[in-house]
């Protein structure tokens, strides 16, 4: 796709800084299965931002954050691919997520949101969204609630070195889960 038929840009943060996540995985294989006149890239990693400290910021904002709001607020919707942890999401995500809560503007407000999950057990992470969202809501981001996406069982579904996704059940959920979250991006 030539850059001057990208209509849509999309930006996925990944909620695992494991070198062999699943979840960094799938949010690498997005792009394969975006509709057209759709870009999706990877925002900077959460990982890089340090513990949030309201005394970091009292010296300015660190460099990590800045490129991180600039990324989200170049895009039209930001896709978190995450797993669950302990029933919940992972500290590292809401880390990023107090980080970004404390710009003004915020760059996730009024910003089309929508979230993947998935793990090698039965329920691909579903205990997480609660959680996700409950955060994302009070950053006032426009999340896409449904589709949910929840892929469970990601060891067979999933080749993490290509990566792709090598199911074709699984790759046919993702596609379309993404054309209804570009859709509701392009409505803004």
């Amino acid at each position: 796709m030539q850059e001057s038929d990208v209509k849509l840009r999309l930006g996925v943060m990944l909620g695992s800084l494991r070198k062999a996540s699943f979840n960094a995985a799938l949010g690498r294989s997005l792009a394969t299965y975006a509709p057209s006149n759709t870009r999706i890239d990877l925002l900077p990693s959460i990982g890089m931002l340090p513990h949030y400290n309201q005394d970091i910021l009292d010296e300015g904002i660190p460099e990590a954050l800045a490129q991180l709001a600039e990324a989200i607020r170049a895009v039209d919707g930001v896709i978190i691919v995450s797993p669950e942890y302990n029933w919940s999401m992972p500290g590292v995500l809401k880390n990023a997520l107090d980080w970004l809560s404390r710009l003004n503007p915020g760059p996730l407000q009024d910003k089309p949101v929508t979230l993947f999950t998935s793990s090698p057990g039965l329920l691909g992470g579903a205990r997480a969204h609660a959680p996700i969202r409950n955060v994302l809501l009070a950053l006032d981001c426009k999340v896409l609630v449904k589709p949910e996406v929840q892929i469970s069982q990601i060891k067979a579904k999933l080749s993490a070195d290509t990566p792709t996704i090598t199911d074709a059940a699984t790759a046919d959920f993702v596609t379309q889960r993404l054309a209804a979250f570009s859709d509701f991006a392009r409505r803004g």
